[in-house]
C-alpha cells in the first residue's frame, strides 16, 4: 500500500533520530578509546616502557670466586679447583627418565640423591638447567661428552669447588663451606645478593667463616635478553665478577701436619706459638676429619659417626676445649708470691705427704711426700704441699690477677670459632655463680690448677711465651691479607721483675734437664736445644679416703673417660726463647708420661724445622723415637710453597 506523504515524513524522523543515536554511540566509544589510548601511551608510557624494558633484559649475578688461604711460607691450605658437573634443561631432553637411564649408565650416581634430583626437575620451570652431578672425574665428564647425542638437554659443565690441599691438618685452623643454609641470612644479618646464587657456598667455621667477608669477593653481572616468559635468548654483556682476597696464615704448614701426626690415636690438642711475635705457628686437634666432607651433601652415617666419637673429632680442644690445668699452674702461684714478697727463692717449706687445713687434709702427689723444698725444687718436682702453703700466704685474689696477666681466664681473639675464655676464678665469681662464700679449700685447690681453675691449651701457651718473653704477647692468627702484611706493635712488657722470670725458667729447666724434674725422660740431646717445661696431671674424679687408704688406682687400670688428663708447657731454646708449646692429653694418664714427650718432639720440630733425628734424643730412645717417627702418619714429601705471593693473580 502506498505510504502518504505524512506516513514518509514521519518516518524519515524516526530515521534520522536513530542515526543521531548511532553516531552519538560511535563518537563516545571513540572518544573513550582516545581517552584510552592517551593515558596508556601519554601518561603510563614511562611506566611500561620500564615494564617492557625489564621483560625483554635481565640482569644475572656471576658468582667471585673465593680468596685463597696460604700458610706462613706460601703453602696453599685452602683454594679452588675446578669442578665437573652436569646439568640438565628438561624441555630439551623430552624422555627426562630415558636421560637419566643413560646417565646412570655412564656416571656413577647416587641413588638416592638421584631420587631427589629428579624430583626437583619436575619443581622447576621447564628451561631452568638442574645439577644433576658434580665432582665427576675427567674420564666421566669424557664420556658424557661423546654420548652428547642421546642425552638431550644434558650438557657438561666446568665450576669451581673449594679444596683443602693439607686435608685435616688444618680442619680446626681453616674450617669448611658449605652452600648457603636456610636461615643464614637471619642468623648473620648478611643481605648479599651473591647469597642468592644457586650452591653459592659461605664459610661456615674457623678462618672460613670469620673472614668470610675478605674471602667471598663482589659478584659479577651479565645482561641477558629474556622472552616473556624468562626463557634467556642471547647475552648481551657482562661484568666480571671481583675475586676475594687471599688470607695468609701464621701457621707452618709442616709444623701443623708434625704436630697433628704427633697427636694421631689421641684425643688431645696442642699449640705452639713464637714467644717474641704472638704468631700461633700450630693449633691442632685430634682426632681431626676432612672439610671436604662438607663442602658436598655429608652423608647420615658420616655425620653421625663424626658427632658420636667419644674422642669428640668435631671438637677444637685447643681453643674451646676447658680442662683443670693441673700443675701447669703453678708458675703463676709461683709468680705471684715472688711478686708480692710472699716469699723468696731460698726459703723452704716442708712435704710430709700431706697438709690438713680445718677438716680436710690435701694431699701431695707423692705420697710420702718431698721433705723439704725450695722454689726451684718444688717446679722441678712439683710438690703440691709446696703450693698448698705458698697459696694461703698469697690468697686467691693474687693468683687469679697474675693468671690474667699471664693471659689465662681471658677470652683471645682469634679468628676461629668457639674461643673459649677458660677462668681464673675469684670469690665474687663463686658467690655470683653459685651464691656460696669462698673457702679456703678453693683457694689450696686452685693452687695446683684444679678446683675451679679452667684453661684450654691456647691459654697455656700464652702464658708460656709470656713467661718465656717477659712480654704480653698476643696470639695472632693472620700474617696478611691479599699481601698486605698485618702490622703488629711489639708487645708491651709484663712489668715482672726479670729475676723473678728467671727463677721460673731456671725451675722449668730442671724439670726436662734435672735427674729428679718430672720430665727427665724427656730431655733433649744437645745444648742449643735444651728446652725448660712444666708437666701436669688433673684430676677427673673424686679420690676416697677409703681408696688413698687402699692405694690409688692406677690410670691405665681405670675405663678411659676417667683417666686423668695429661699436660705439658715448654719453651725452646732456653737461653733464648723463640718457640712455647702447649699440649694436653684427655684422660691421658700422668703429664710426665703423655704429654712431656710429645711437646719435647714438637719443640724439637720447630727449632730445627725438620723431622727431629735420633741423636738428639737420649741413646736409650733413639730406637723407639725412630720408631715412632716412621709409625705416625708424618708427610712423606714436605709441603711446599706454589710460588705465588698471597694477593698476586
Amino acid at each position: 500500500m502506498k505510504k502518504t506523504p505524512r506516513e514518509i515524513e514521519e518516518s524519515a524522523r524516526q530515521i534520522t533520530r536513530r542515526s543521531l543515536v548511532l553516531g552519538g554511540v560511535f563518537v563516545g566509544a571513540a572518544a573513550t578509546l582516545a581517552g584510552r589510548m592517551r593515558y596508556l601511551q601519554v601518561t603510563r608510557a614511562e611506566d611500561f616502557r620500564l615494564l617492557a624494558e625489564d621483560n625483554r633484559i635481565s640482569i644475572r649475578l656471576l658468582p667471585p670466586e673465593r680468596g685463597l688461604i696460604f700458610d706462613r711460607a706460601g703453602v696453599l691450605v685452602a683454594g679452588n679447583e675446578q669442578n665437573y658437573r652436569i646439568t640438565l634443561v628438561r624441555e630439551d631432553a623430552g624422555d627426562v627418565d630415558a636421560v637419566l637411564d643413560r646417565l646412570t649408565d655412564l656416571v656413577n650416581l647416587d641413588l638416592v640423591a638421584l631420587e631427589r634430583t629428579r624430583a626437583e626437575i619436575f619443581n622447576v620451570r621447564p628451561w631452568v638447567p638442574v645439577t644433576i652431578a658434580d665432582r665427576l672425574s675427567w674420564e666421566e665428564m669424557s664420556a658424557v661428552a661423546v654420548n652428547a647425542p642421546v642425552l638431550p638437554g644434558v650438557t657438561p659443565e666446568v665450576g669451581l669447588t673449594r679444596a683443602y690441599p693439607m686435608g685435616a691438618d688444618f680442619a680446626h685452623v681453616v674450617g669448611y663451606v658449605r652452600n648457603v643454609p636456610e636461615n643464614y641470612v637471619d642468623r648473620t644479618g648478611d643481605n648479599d645478593p651473591v647469597l642468592s646464587i644457586p650452591d653459592f657456598q659461605v664459610g661456615l667455621l674457623n678462618v672460613e667463616q670469620a673472614m668470610e667477608d675478605v674471602l667471598r669477593g663482589t659478584a659479577g653481572t651479565r645482561r641477558v635478553e629474556v622472552n616473556a616468559s624468562g626463557r634467556v635468548m642471547r647475552e648481551l654483556d657482562r661484568m666480571p665478577a671481583t675475586a676475594g682476597s687471599d688470607v695468609q696464615l701464621t701457621v707452618d704448614a709442616g709444623l701443623q701436619n708434625y704436630v697433628e701426626a704427633r697427636l694421631s690415636g689421641e684425643s688431645a690438642g696442642a699449640v705452639v706459638m713464637d714467644c717474641q711475635s704472638g704468631e700461633v705457628l700450630a693449633l691442632a686437634s685430634s682426632p681431626t676429619y676432612d672439610p671436604s666432607l662438607f663442602t658436598r651433601p655429608l652423608s647420615a652415617r658420616i655425620y653421625n659417626g663424626l658427632l658420636n666419637d667419644p674422642y669428640r673429632p668435631l671438637a677444637n680442644k685447643a681453643t674451646q676445649g676447658l680442662y683443670p690445668p693441673g700443675s701447669t699452674y703453678k708458675m703463676i702461684v709461683a709468680l705471684a708470691a715472688l711478686e708480692g714478697g710472699f716469699i723468696d727463692a731460698d726459703e723452704t717449706i716442708r712435704c710430709g705427704g700431706s697438709v690438713e687445713v680445718g677438716n680436710r687434709r690435701f694431699h701431695c702427689w707423692r705420697r710420702g711426700g718431698h721433705g723439704r723444698m725450695d722454689l726451684l725444687e718444688s717446679i722441678s718436682q712439683s710438690c703440691d704441699v709446696y703450693y698448698y702453703d705458698l697459696a694461703q700466704r698469697v690468697g686467691i685474689a693474687n693468683i687469679s690477677a697474675m693468671a690474667e696477666r699471664l693471659g689465662c681466664g681471658v677470652r683471645h681473639d682469634l679468628p676461629l670459632s668457639s674461643i673459649a675464655a677458660g677462668l681464673a676464678p675469684t670469690m665474687d665469681w663463686k658467690r655470683r655463680r653459685f651464691g656460696q662464700d669462698w673457702v679456703v679449700g678453693d683457694t689450696l685447690n686452685a693452687s695446683i690448677g684444679q678446683g675451679f681453675v679452667l684453661a684450654s691449651p691456647l691459654h697455656l701457651a700464652v702464658m708460656t711465651a709470656r713467661i718465656a718473653s717477659g712480654r704480653s704477647v698476643e696470639p695472632k692468627l693472620i700474617r696478611s691479607l691479599n699481601g698486605v702484611p698485618q702490622t703488629a706493635t711489639p708487645a708491651p712488657s709484663l712489668g715482672i721483675d726479670p729475676d723473678h722470670l728467671r727463677l721460673i725458667h731456671e725451675g722449668m729447666w730442671r724439670v726436662n734437664n734435672d735427674r729428679r724434674g718430672t720430665a727427665f725422660g724427656s730431655r733433649t740431646m744437645g745444648d742449643e736445644f735444651r728446652i725448660a717445661g712444666k708437666t701436669g696431671t688433673s684430676q677427673v674424679r673424686n679420690i676416697t679416703a677409703a681408696e688413698r687408704a687402699a692405694g690409688v688406682i692406677r690410670n691405665e687400670d681405670l675405663p678411659w673417660e676417667r683417666r686423668d688428663h695429661a699436660l705439658y708447657v715448654g719453651f725452646a731454646p732456653y737461653d733464648a726463647p723463640r718457640y712455647a708449646v702447649s699440649v694436653l692429653v684427655e684422660h691421658g694418664g700422668g703429664g710426665s708420661t703423655a704429654a712431656a714427650p710429645i711437646g719435647r718432639d714438637v719443640l724439637l720440630r720447630a727449632q730445627i724445622g725438620e723431622v727431629p733425628p735420633p741423636d738428639l734424643y737420649p741413646v736409650s730412645q733413639r730406637r723407639d723415637i725412630e720408631a715412632m717417627h716412621n709409625r705416625i702418619p708424618i708427610l712423606e714429601t714436605p709441603p711446599t710453597p706454589t710460588g705465588r705471593e698471597p694477593g698476586q693473580a
